[in-house]
């Protein structure tokens, strides 16, 4: 049912200026420095900031003695007001794109093992088809990729939906799952084993994700639920060159999937230990908004995924979409 009430807001009271505003507030912390970053005077931007108070009948940021806070109410008004503007960036793109023939950026963001295989080969073929596309890739974790994307910071994420209250506004294709081994050096003494035993494990120094992270939950749950104490001789590390030069000549050992490492592996760098970690990390797959159309040149970027995803996991065509 259409809401005049919203309608009225959003043609009556609500200004561009309103929305990079509250984007550079959500920046800043700072109305002396927002207004700045939005080309204003600090009274105009307290203003503006009072008047959209004023329209919605809340308060948006609490006044602090060294700047400002968004409220919840503050939270939901910049998420919407980046996604607004970065729709807007969009339609000038995809005007200019239609302007000059298929060019333009497209920002994808990946978890590492869909960064370090699909996605590469996704965007070879994208350039073998379209060479004026621009791809920009950022590699983080689900959850920061997929609040860039609800923001409109990127166009198609390769990763998790893990926030239920994000779901609603996500489409996810599921691609594959992510089984993990057990890695180590070349050479390591116990890439001879045939007998290990978790304990074993737990005695060697391990290279892990940060706290925090699915796979480190599972690891320390792996340990735990054996009776042991997860290992405390461990590095944190997420760069994969960095993760292949600790393990090369040294006793640590990690969890990745094999695929990920997989070129590692041919050189012989790295070896896979003979023993069944049990870890298998949730489905990963293709996120983009609901309700959002892309660019042209965001849309060419998606068909290859899929095709790419197709061909490499055939699972994949056997799976219903939007799960």
């Amino acid at each position: 049912m259409h809401d005049l009430h919203s309608d009225r807001f959003v043609r009556s009271h609500l200004k561009m200026r309103q929305l990079v505003l509250l984007v550079e507030l959500g920046r800043h912390g700072s109305i002396l420095h927002a207004a700045q970053a939005a080309n204003l005077t600090q009274p105009a931007a307290s203003k503006l900031l009072a008047e959209l108070e004023h329209a919605l009948n809340v308060q948006l940021f609490e006044r602090l003695p060294r700047g400002v806070l968004p409220t919840w109410y503050g939270e939901v008004l910049i998420r919407r007001a980046g996604a607004a503007l970065a729709e807007m960036d969009a339609a000038h793109q995809e005007v200019m794109e239609l302007l000059a023939g298929l060019s333009g950026k497209v920002n994808v963001g990946a978890v590492l093992t869909p960064s370090a295989s699909l996605l590469p080969d996704a965007i070879k073929l994208l350039k073998t088809r379209h060479a004026r596309v621009r791809v920009s890739v950022t590699v983080d974790t689900s959850k920061l990729l997929t609040d860039k994307l609800r923001a409109g910071e990127l166009d198609i994420v390769i990763g998790r939906v893990q926030d239920s209250h994000a779901a609603g506004e996500l489409h996810f294709e599921p691609i594959t799952d992510e089984p993990h081994s057990l890695i180590a050096g070349a050479g390591h003494p116990l890439a001879s084993r045939t007998d290990l035993t978790p304990a074993d494990l737990a005695c060697e120094p391990w290279i892990v994700p940060p706290a925090g992270s699915v796979l480190r939950d599972r690891l320390t749950a792996l340990f735990l639920s054996h009776g042991l104490e997860p290992p405390s001789d461990t590095v944190e590390a997420m760069a994969l060159p960095v993760i292949v030069n600790l393990l090369a000549g040294s006793r640590m050992v990690c969890a990745l999937p094999a695929e990920l490492v997989r070129p590692y592996l041919d050189m012989g760098l790295i070896t896979v230990l003979p023993y069944d970690l049990g870890l298998t990390m949730d489905l990963y797959g293709i996120v983009t908004r609901k309700q959002h159309r892309l660019s042209p040149g965001a849309e060419a970027m998606l068909a290859t995924l899929r095709e790419v995803a197709a061909q490499r996991y055939p699972r994949l065509g056997s799976m219903d979409e939007g799960v």
